[in-house]
């Protein structure tokens, strides 16, 4: 079955192929040759997600999934959450927003966070599912590891002692926020 992920970040769609196997054939709106951005104006994880997928169905005519997804952190009420690829500003910059995000847990020794996604999918009866995932844990004061994007550097989950950016992508794809959610999405597309 052909779907199309209406995103262009090639590192999410290595992580979704990764869990969707053979069984599935994957397309970004790269390979489309889509090069534009999708205005995520929506304040929830499902607006955006379902405004790109909106996007990508009505574009493109496919079955069309598309997931936001964010850091929350409790102590900063939440924040970045929608906000997380552009918590430092334009353009986007991983280093940036995690250096915003230590610099503003200076002194806060609640480091409590989440991540969190939310998956949209969009068929040709135009019906949308959502499939929504979380993995908690703490964000920590220097940046470690070398695999991984966004904030995976200095968020380490509840019952490890290794950051996301230190274990490989097998390790990650086993407990991250965007697995949970790609899992649900799975066991639906097969049922």
């Amino acid at each position: 079955m052909q779907l199309l992920f209406c995103s262009s970040n090639i590192h999410k769609t290595k992580e979704i192929q990764h869990k969707l196997g053979d069984t599935f054939r994957l397309q970004c709106l790269n390979d489309l040759g889509f090069t534009g951005e999708i205005a995520e104006t929506a304040h929830t994880f499902k607006g955006n997600a379902t405004l790109k997928a909106e996007f990508g169905f009505q574009t493109y005519h496919l079955p069309c999934f598309s997931d936001d997804s964010g850091l929350e952190v409790e102590a900063l009420n939440n924040e970045p959450g929608v906000f997380s690829a552009r918590y430092a500003g334009e353009p986007k910059d991983d280093k940036r927003n995690m250096d915003k995000l230590l610099q503003n847990l200076i002194g806060i020794s609640n480091r409590k966070a989440c991540f969190k996604t939310v998956i949209v999918y969009i068929n040709h009866s135009g019906e949308h599912f959502e499939f929504e995932g979380s993995v908690s844990g703490i964000i920590i004061d220097e940046k470690r590891g070398k695999h991984g994007f966004g904030y995976d550097p200095i968020f380490i989950p509840d019952g490890f002692d290794r950051t996301f950016a230190e274990m490989s992508m097998e390790e990650k794809s086993k407990l991250s926020h965007r697995s949970r959610a790609v899992e649900q999405f799975i066991n639906f597309l097969k049922n």
